[in-house]
């Protein structure tokens, strides 16, 4: 039964990640790098810091727990992840939410739950370790098939129907963009990984555990804050959109922060559900090690059900949307694995 709440506690918070990404197509009036920059503020910065001040136990102190140690290399790895994190905005530019998220996330999926395995010195051809490696490998090949249904989409609409359904449509540079935004978007689960000296204090004094590991995320996201926001003021001066800050009066200017809120909310709940959905998952070391896994397939199998709900695969083949589906199931498969062998 706890497995069962764990998991599902990681699929709520899934959802709310997938999600993140329809309020800012209500953002009007403001280029890519101004609502990046604004929703990054409320998703890595704002949000991140309520959680972790949330975890620190009665008679201590965020700064005491930072001191436990891993606290910089969560940082760095952060910045790491930040490149992940700009790029994979990129990646739903010229994709689509779709798309974009199936490519990303299933490479992130992979490097995220076998690099900190091997960090640990599992063997990934025995065991547990063979379990873990046999996990990640029916994650990849869903996404693999989801992301050849994207390819016959693409070669099945018309230039016409892309534009339509994703403006900057662009399938080359994006899959590129996508595969680097999996690898760089891996650091996170390394980066939550260095920082588990900070998540033990916590607990030592007494946090509860549902809580525990918010202080690492916000330092995570910290660091990737820092990468997102240095791209994002660059493309400011570039394009000279300093102004569009400002520029929408009233209802326009109040909104599009309400909506960015909202967005950096929706993308904060993944990880606050993913360290509360972990600790019920502690009887089962196979499960705990491939949470990350199991939180990134559900969100390509969510961001998919939202690809179908904006229309981005209206115009696509019959065919291409069988092996969506067969993509899909794959995945959804590829959650349980560990909990039925």
């Amino acid at each position: 039964m706890e497995v069962l709440i764990g998991l599902l506690i990681i699929a709520v918070g899934s959802f709310g990640q997938s999600s993140s990404y329809v309020p800012i197509n209500r953002v009007r009036q403001w280029s890519w790098e101004n609502f990046w920059l604004v929703q990054g503020i409320f998703a890595w910065i704002v949000f991140p810091l309520i959680g972790a001040f949330a975890a620190v136990p009665e008679g201590a102190s965020l700064t005491e727990l930072f001191k436990a140690g891993g606290a910089f290399k969560a940082v760095v790895f952060g910045i790491l992840w930040g490149v992940g994190g700009l790029t994979f905005g990129l990646s739903m530019r010229y994709l689509g939410v779709a798309l974009g998220q199936s490519i990303s996330l299933g490479t992130c999926s992979a490097f995220g739950t076998l690099l900190p395995a091997l960090f640990a010195g599992t063997d990934l051809f025995h065991g547990n370790g063979l379990i873990l490696l046999l996990g990640v490998c029916i994650t990849i090949a869903g996404i693999a098939v989801i992301g050849f249904a994207g390819t016959l989409r693409s070669r099945s609409m018309s230039d016409e129907e892309k534009a339509a359904a994703i403006r900057d449509f662009a399938l080359t540079k994006g899959l590129a963009v996508a595969l680097l935004a999996g690898v760089m978007s891996a650091c996170f689960a390394i980066g939550l990984d260095a920082g588990a000296p900070v998540k033990e204090a916590a607990l030592a004094k007494g946090a509860a555990p549902l809580l525990a590991g918010l202080p690492v995320i916000a330092l995570v996201t910290a660091g990737g804050f820092v990468t997102n926001a240095a791209y994002c003021l660059w493309q400011n001066a570039k394009n000279r959109t300093f102004g569009e800050y400002f520029a929408p009066e009233g209802k326009v200017l109040l909104s599009n922060i309400l909506f960015c809120a909202l967005a950096g909310l929706l993308w904060y709940s993944q990880f606050f559900g993913l360290e509360a959905g972990k600790s019920f998952l502690t009887d089962s070391p196979v499960l705990l090690a491939f949470s990350w896994s199991i939180l990134m397939s559900l969100n390509v199998v969510f961001s998919n059900v939202w690809g179908i709900i904006l229309k981005e695969w209206k115009g696509a083949s019959v065919k291409a949307v069988a092996v969506l589906a067969a993509g899909l199931a794959i995945l959804i498969f590829s959650i349980f694995f560990p909990s039925i062998i």
